[in-house]
């Protein structure tokens, strides 16, 4: 199955507009040819463009009256498949029939107006209002049946509020995954659902305001999980001791899982008194005077705060 791309629907729509300007340019060749006295009147006649109508009309586009009205129809209805539009509930089809019944009468019905004794460039005034008028309505109504159309072989996944659409209900789980129940109003129900970060390996941002429940909706379920999982996690705890004591109550629930024995660690350099004792610098590391050197000067250079 081939994706239609943004270059595809750019193509179909310059095919489009040149279908329909073609429906223009016949409908105008139309009236210059039905009411040329009146653009001889109006000085808007000259050889060359005389010269091109007869050749026009030695196709046959002229042979009857509505032959080219009908022609330029059927290139307004071939510029209508492709249209694209906005999706409003609001329309519907008696609407687009509406628009539809008015315009084809009006453009069928303009030809009357030619049988007036009235002057010629009055007639042709009123004609051409009035055709272009159905011809509008016509597009009108063409392009919004279109549309009512397209809504009903590919329907909006949206509500009739525009809140949200369906989402994922199922629960999908494996060794790596973080799962969070959610909930989601569609068509007026509310329904439940599961947000599934099916490898958080790959890493996962969160973003949000202070106090929009990013720990409570997101960190904390994360690292229940991965501890019910059998992961070891390093947790930075920013606001000491919120995530250490969900961290510690939960290690204490499922430290039996492990496969091999857990140890639990709490490094804390701002109150020392909750925190156990350690020694950033490795001594077993350490196998040349240089290696001291350097760890020494690093620890002195990140306790000074200047």
């Amino acid at each position: 199955m081939t994706m239609q791309t943004g270059e595809d629907e750019k193509s179909l729509r310059k095919i489009m507009d040149m279908t329909r300007m073609l429906g223009i340019v016949v409908l105008l060749l139309h009236g210059y040819y039905y009411c040329y006295g009146a653009f001889q009147q109006w000085h808007l006649t000259a050889p060359i463009g005389d010269w091109i109508l007869i050749n026009i009309a030695r196709t046959g586009l002229f042979a009857h009256f509505h032959t080219s009205k009908w022609i330029a129809l059927g290139c307004l209805v071939l510029s209508l498949i492709g249209i694209r539009g906005q999706k409003s509930e609001k329309l519907n089809y008696r609407m687009a029939l509406a628009y539809l019944v008015a315009g084809i009468c009006l453009y069928f019905t303009s030809g009357l107006l030619l049988y007036l004794s009235a002057p010629l460039t009055v007639v042709a005034g009123a004609y051409f209002g009035i055709t272009g008028l159905g011809f509008i309505g016509v597009i009108s109504g063409g392009a919004i049946l279109t549309r009512i159309i397209k809504r009903k072989l590919s329907p909006n996944v949206f509500n009739t509020d525009n809140e949200t659409f369906p989402q994922e209900e199922r629960l999908i789980q494996n060794a790596y995954s973080i799962n969070l129940p959610a909930q989601y109003q569609l068509k007026g129900k509310t329904r439940s659902s599961w947000i599934n970060y099916i490898n958080p390996r790959r890493s996962l941002l969160i973003m949000g305001s202070p106090g929009s429940g990013k720990s409570w909706y997101v960190i904390e379920p994360a690292i229940k999980q991965l501890i019910e999982k059998q992961f070891a996690a390093f947790i930075f705890d920013y606001k000491y001791p919120d995530l250490t004591l969900v961290a510690y109550s939960h290690f204490l629930r499922f430290r039996h899982l492990y496969p091999v024995p857990p140890a639990f660690y709490s490094v804390n350099y701002t109150h020392p008194e909750y925190s156990h004792r350690n020694n950033p610098l490795f001594p077993e590391m350490m196998t040349e005077l240089m290696h001291a050197m350097d760890a020494s000067k690093t620890m002195l250079l990140s306790i000074n705060r200047s």
